[in-house]
């Protein structure tokens, strides 16, 4: 039987808008096994886990398990040494804001964890709301490889390896992580502080995308888009980038993100290309409510979405969603399903608008995040 991601490769099904989406990343470092759903089936302490999944999702931010990557020869990376401290890393994603701050605690004090206030975090204080004893990580970028089996066998088989190899490269702070959606992409990466998230990579294309990522350049070629922006943000994003070339990854946000006008009845307007409430269907992403769209589609659903570049350019895009191609399914086990992805059909470059001098607020103002 075929895996999910062979499938999803022979269809050549189109990985732009795709990503997770999480504007905040809290990693946790938890080695040994991993089960399905990690946060509450390892060997963190369960109710611990799935307490940070709730107040973390409740503010735009996503909570993953990390571990070392297997070694080349496939043996287990390091073992779990009882009373061992603990890497935790927090990443925020925004353009122009993103940081990474670390912390290494014992096992005992995990729990501390708790007192993370991500409402805060997600608002104007950023760092500045995070306990004592988080440091600025000033380290490689991180390098994170979807490689949780008991989820979908295609994170295992294809994204170990990788993680493996990657790791043996150097030049990027490796690590294998529980979840960052898209299994049929797999081999997954998610790279950090900026949140991009490519597919279907080997091990030369992923050391060319950490090299750019250290120079910060965004690499579009299979890039499944920036966790900042929702899908239709994410797909945008890189319909500009492709269309002008722009390779710095702090240069483009994504500005609104608005149902187009003939299906303005039909969805809430986000003025900021981030996430849509929980449960709001997403086109190749993890949400599950996306299988009621599947299920009778009256038409494809269309957006209108704003990219301001740093230097007041701008461009109008229109977005809709399309249904094409065979079935295939979303994992592997799961029954196919139709294939969904996200379709440019213009983009409209708006009229220079020069960036307010510091100190100046611009017109129009940009809203993040």
């Amino acid at each position: 039987m075929s895996t999910c991601a062979a499938v999803s490769r022979t269809l050549d099904e189109p990985l732009a808008g795709t990503a997770a989406t999480a504007r905040t990343w809290l990693l946790v470092e938890q080695p040994g096994p991993w089960g399905k759903q990690a946060l509450t089936q390892s060997r963190l302490d369960a109710a611990l886990g799935a307490e940070l999944e709730r107040s973390a999702s409740a503010h735009g931010a996503r909570v993953a398990l990390i571990r070392r990557p297997a070694r080349a020869d496939g043996a287990d990376g390091p073992a779990a040494t009882p009373g061992a401290p603990r890497r935790v890393f927090l990443a925020r994603t925004l353009p122009g804001n993103a940081w990474i701050r670390t912390a290494l605690l014992a096992e005992d004090a995990l729990g501390t964890l708790r007192d993370l206030d991500f409402a805060a975090l997600d608002g104007d204080r950023g760092p500045a709301a995070l306990p004592a004893g988080w440091v600025p990580y000033t380290g490689d970028p991180l390098a994170l490889v979807c490689t949780n089996g008991r989820r979908d066998r295609c994170c295992a088989v294809l994204g170990r390896p990788l993680a493996a190899r990657l790791a043996a490269m150097g030049g990027a702070d490796v690590w294998e992580i529980t979840h960052i959606g898209g299994h049929r992409f797999a081999p997954t990466l998610l790279t950090l502080p900026g949140g991009y998230a490519y597919g279907r990579l080997d091990a030369v294309r992923a050391a060319d995308v950490l090299d750019a990522v250290r120079a910060g350049r965004v690499p579009t070629e299979g890039c499944r888009g920036r966790s900042t922006w929702d899908a239709p943000g994410q797909r945008a994003e890189l319909a500009v980038r492709e269309h002008t070339g722009e390779p710095e990854a702090d240069a483009l946000t994504v500005e609104t993100v608005l149902p187009a006008e003939a299906d303005r009845t039909e969805g809430t307007a986000r003025t900021d290309g981030t996430a849509p409430a929980e449960g709001a269907a997403r086109v190749g992403g993890t949400t599950r409510a996306a299988e009621a769209v599947r299920a009778d589609p009256p038409r494809p659903r269309r957006w209108s979405v704003t990219v301001a570049h740093r230097d007041g350019r701008r461009w109008h895009l229109t977005l809709s969603e399309q249904t094409a191609g065979a079935p295939r399914p979303a994992s592997c086990g799961a029954e196919p399903g139709p294939a969904g992805s996200l379709t440019v059909e213009r983009i409209v470059s708006a009229a220079h608008q020069v960036p307010a001098a510091a100190g100046t607020p611009a017109s129009p103002s940009v809203t993040h995040p």
